[in-house]
Order: structure tokens, then C-alpha cells, then sequence
């Protein structure tokens, strides 16, 4: 049977507070082999087992600021002080070899990645099935006052208003629907020829017959 190589992609997935992502992205993991998940710089110290390389890439602020200057970073954003960013290197790696390198961000950091590597990169939006049941997951989580969950529900529906950046949409109704859907739209962006290297060239030959 004919398999031809190809180029890995770049998934990001996105999502307001509440929507699911941790799980939908441990699922995803768990399930696709050939997916893995990009691993971020961040200048904030290491926590109790956390692994250099593992968890995360450990840089000073000044290392920091040298990879943004020199473009060593895909995306990058400064949160409560601290600096986090996607390391273009391996990512790259990874696509050259044909395995697709999955994102956790926000939107900002898909308008970045987007930018960086416009042929590579897929993104999916992640929304609740309705604004109650995002209010009602937003609740359910420990002890959060009343400002709390009101300025979590700002946020969410903050991030959702970039719904329309994204090239694909899921509802995460059912967790497993929705990582069945992920998985869908990875096997059909696996296929464009723009990643399937080789088919050109087989093509060609067949004519050459």
C-alpha cells in the first residue's frame, strides 16, 4: 500500500474559561500518537517537579527578551509579569519530520502563529454548548466569589468575540464528540497535498509511463 511522507500541522485550540480545552487537549493526546505537544518558555521560576524541557523551557527575563528579539519565539505574551512563548525551533523540527505539534493558546497567541507560519498552522475555536452552561461551569469550580465568576464570564465572552479568526468551530457538548471532531478535522487537513509530500512527484511519473 502506498503511504507518502508528509508535513506535520500546526492545531491550535483555543477556548474561553470553562469550554473544556484541558480535557479536550489530554484526550487528544492520549489518543493521536503522532501529535505532541509543543512545550513553552516561560521566565517564571520552576515549581515543585516541574522538568526543564518537560514542563517547560526555564529562561531568565534577559534570555527571554534575546529569543523575541531574535525571532526564536512563534508567540509570545507577557502574563502577571511573566514572559511565555512558543520556541520556534522545535516546532519546526517536529512538522520537518511529519508530526503534528499541537498549541494550547488564546487568541492573540493565534493571530501571532497564524502570521509566523501561515501554510502550517490549523485553529479551532472551542465553544460551550450555551452561555448558561458555561456560567454554571464557571460556578462549579471552588469557592470563586460572586465578582470572580461576573469577571471570568467578561473574559469568556471576551475571548469568544474571536470566534471568526479561527478556521474551524467546535461545540464541546460531550467530550468525546468533541475530540472525535478534532480528530476529523486533523485527518482532513493531514490530507491537503501541501503536506503530502511525494504526491507530485508520483503523479509525475505515472504520466511518464
Amino acid at each position: 500500500m502506498f503511504r507518502s511522507e508528509r508535513r506535520g500541522l500546526c492545531l491550535v485550540i483555543a477556548a474561553p474559561s470553562g469550554a473544556g480545552k484541558s480535557s479536550i487537549v489530554r484526550d487528544l493526546l492520549a489518543r493521536e500518537g503522532e501529535v505532541v505537544a509543543s512545550v513553552s518558555v516561560t521566565t517564571r521560576a520552576p515549581r515543585s517537579g516541574e522538568a526543564e524541557g518537560k514542563d517547560y523551557f526555564f529562561r531568565t527575563r534577559a534570555e527571554f527578551e534575546a529569543m523575541v528579539a531574535g525571532g526564536a519565539l512563534l508567540e509570545h505574551a507577557d502574563v502577571f509579569g511573566r514572559g511565555y512563548g512558543t520556541p520556534r525551533a522545535p516546532v519546526e523540527h517536529e512538522l520537518a519530520c511529519g508530526r503534528d505539534v499541537l498549541l494550547d493558546i488564546d487568541w492573540q497567541g493565534w493571530r501571532q502563529i497564524r502570521a509566523a507560519m501561515p501554510a502550517d498552522c490549523v485553529g479551532v475555536f472551542v465553544l460551550p454548548p450555551s452561555i448558561g452552561v458555561l456560567e454554571a461551569r464557571l460556578r462549579g469550580r471552588a469557592s470563586d466569589s460572586e465578582a470572580e465568576v461576573q469577571r471570568r464570564m467578561r473574559a469568556a465572552q471576551a475571548e469568544i468575540g474571536h470566534w471568526n479568526e479561527f478556521d474551524y468551530l467546535v461545540v464541546n457538548d460531550s467530550l468525546a464528540a468533541c475530540v472525535d471532531e478534532v480528530i476529523y478535522i486533523m485527518k482532513a487537513e493531514r490530507a491537503r497535498m501541501a503536506r503530502r509530500t511525494g504526491l507530485g512527484a508520483l503523479a509525475m511519473s505515472m504520466l511518464d509511463q
